[in-house]
C-alpha cells in the first residue's frame, strides 16, 4: 500500500514571509494536495532570541491570505526538546554520535555526528541523481549539549515523526541533504524523496533583494496585490506548464502543477510581470469588490467628503480601473494630486488656459463656446459620449488643442490628464460648466 504524501514548510519565525520562502510553501502544498496527502507548517523557533511571536503570527496570516492552508496543528520545535533529546539519546546509545568537546556555550559537551565517510546519492526530482562524498564534513556537530540540539538533528526529528515523505525546499538547502540522510540512516529511518528548487534571482541574475522590487508577502499585500495574482506570479518562477499559458487560479494550479517541470536554473524575479498579471486579476473583480478595495485606499480628505462627493468616486471607478495596476497606485494618485480635482475646484493659472500661441481672447471664445455646445443637454443624459459628440466638431473645426487644452484645464488644473470628458462626465453637468464659467472669468 502507497504512503499518504506528507510535505512540510518549516519558516523560521525570526523575520517575515518573503517571496521565495512564499513559493517553497506553495510547491509543497500543490503537490501533497494532488497526491492527496497532506501539507504541514512547523516552525524552526529554537533561535529563542530571534524568534518573535509577531513574525509567527505574520507568516501564518500570510500564508493563510494566499489560500495555502495547512493540515494539522502548527509544529514548534521550541515545543520539542524532549524528542530532540531522546533521538540524541539512541544515536549516542548505537554509537552514531558521541559527547566531544565542552559546549562553548551553556554546559555539558557538544555531541558529533560519527561520520561513517561514506559516498551519499539521492534522486532528486528536479535535478536527477545527486552524489556527495561526506568525508569532507568530517565528524559534525549535531547538538550543542545533551538538550540543546542543532538544526540537523532537528528537522530530521521532525520529519521522522511527521511521516513526511517529500522534502521540497530551495537549493541553497541541498548541501545539509547528506547530513540529514546520514543522521536518519542511523536513526534506522526511511529517507524522504527530495526536490531542491531554483533560487529566485534578480532579473540581472544577481542575489535578490528590496531593489528589485522583492519584499514580503505582508508588503504585497499593503501594495494591494491580490492574492490570486500573486499565487500565479509565484508558480510561474521556475516552472512552466506543458504550453504558453500564464494565468492560472489555485485550483487550476492542482490539476496543473507538476513538478518535475520546475526547471534547475533560477529564476528572475519581474516587478513589472508581477504588477501586469495583477492587473489582469483587477479586472475580473465585479465593480463591488473593486469598489470596496478601492475605498480602502483613499486618503482621508476624500474619504471625508459628502456623500454626493462619495457617489461621484463610484463614477470614477472604470478609469481608476484603466489606469492602475495594483491598489496602492490609488493612494499614490490620490497623493500626488491626480484625483483632487474630481472632488474640488482646481486653482491655476490664466496662462495655463492658452494653447501655444493663441491668445487669451481666442482662449475664452472657444471656452464661451463649449458652455453653448454643452447647455442643452440634460444632467441626466450628460454622459462622455454626449459631451463629446457635442463639442467635437466644433474642436475638430477650430483646433483641437486650441479648444481642448483649455478645457481640460479648466476641469483638473493639470497638464496631464485624463480626456477632459471623462472628466466631465464624472462630475456632472452643473460643475463642468461652473468650472468653465470660472475659466472664462479668468480670461476676462
Amino acid at each position: 500500500m502507497a504512503l499518504e504524501v506528507v510535505t512540510r514548510f518549516p519558516p523560521s519565525p525570526t523575520g517575515t514571509l518573503h517571496i521565495g520562502s512564499a513559493r517553497t510553501a506553495l510547491f509543497n502544498y500543490l503537490y501533497a494536495k494532488q497526491h492527496g496527502g497532506r501539507f504541514l507548517v512547523r516552525l524552526e523557533d529554537t533561535d529563542r532570541e530571534r524568534s518573535k511571536k509577531k513574525f509567527e503570527e505574520d507568516i501564518l496570516s500570510d500564508l493563510d491570505w494566499l489560500g495555502i492552508h495547512h493540515d494539522g496543528a502548527v509544529l514548534r520545535q521550541s515545543e520539542r526538546t524532549d524528542r530532540y533529546a531522546q533521538h540524541l539519546e539512541t544515536l549516542i546509545e548505537n554509537g552514531s554520535a558521541y559527547s566531544a568537546e565542552p559546549s562553548e556555550k551553556g554546559s555539558g559537551h557538544v555531541v558529533r555526528f560519527k561520520n561513517p565517510n561514506a559516498r551519499i546519492a539521492f534522486t532528486d526530482l528536479i535535478r536527477g541523481e545527486v552524489t556527495f562524498n561526506t568525508t569532507e564534513l568530517g565528524d559534525f556537530i549535531i547538538a550543542r549539549s545533551e538538550r540543546e540540539p542543532l538544526y540537523h538533528l532537528a528537522v530530521v526529528t521532525d520529519d521522522i515523526e511527521s511521516d513526511v515523505t517529500h522534502v521540497i525546499r530551495g537549493e541553497d538547502l541541498i548541501s545539509s541533504t547528506p547530513r540529514q540522510i546520514l543522521i536518519l540512516e542511523a536513526l534506522g529511518a526511511t529517507r524522504p524523496t527530495y526536490a531542491h528548487i531554483p533560487l529566485i534571482l534578480a532579473p540581472d541574475r544577481s542575489k535578490l533583494s528590496k531593489r528589485h522590487g522583492a519584499v514580503s508577502i505582508g508588503e504585497y499585500r499593503a501594495m494591494g496585490v491580490l492574492p490570486g495574482a500573486l499565487i500565479n506570479y509565484l508558480a510561474l518562477l521556475g516552472w512552466h506548464p506543458e504550453d504558453d499559458r500564464e494565468l492560472f487560479s489555485l485550483d487550476e494550479l492542482l490539476e496543473t502543477f507538476d513538478l518535475t517541470r520546475v526547471q534547475k536554473g533560477g529564476a528572475s524575479f519581474d516587478m513589472e510581470k508581477l504588477k501586469s498579471i495583477n492587473r489582469t486579476y483587477l479586472e475580473k473583480l465585479s465593480d463591488r469588490e473593486f469598489l470596496e478595495q478601492a475605498q480602502t485606499r483613499l486618503p482621508e480628505p476624500i474619504l471625508k467628503l459628502s456623500e454626493a462627493h462619495r457617489a461621484r468616486f463610484e463614477l470614477l471607478l472604470p478609469l481608476l480601473r484603466e489606469r492602475i495596476e495594483i491598489f496602492s497606485d490609488i493612494t499614490r494618485m490620490a497623493d500626488s494630486g491626480e484625483l483632487t480635482y474630481f472632488f474640488e475646484t482646481p486653482s491655476y493659472s490664466k496662462e495655463m488656459l492658452v494653447w501655444k500661441e493663441d491668445s487669451v481672447e481666442t482662449t475664452r471664445s472657444h471656452l464661451e463656446r463649449v458652455v453653448v455646445l454643452l447647455e442643452p443637454l440634460s444632467e441626466s443624459a450628460f454622459t462622455y459620449e454626449t459631451a463629446k459628440s457635442a463639442v467635437w466638431e466644433y474642436a475638430r473645426a477650430a483646433g483641437r488643442g486650441s479648444v481642448l487644452w483649455p478645457l481640460r484645464i479648466a476641469l483638473s488644473g493639470r497638464e496631464r490628464s485624463p480626456d477632459p470628458f471623462q472628466i466631465a462626465s464624472i462630475i456632472g453637468k452643473e460643475e463642468t460648466l461652473e468650472r468653465v464659467h470660472h475659466a472664462i472669468k479668468l480670461t476676462s
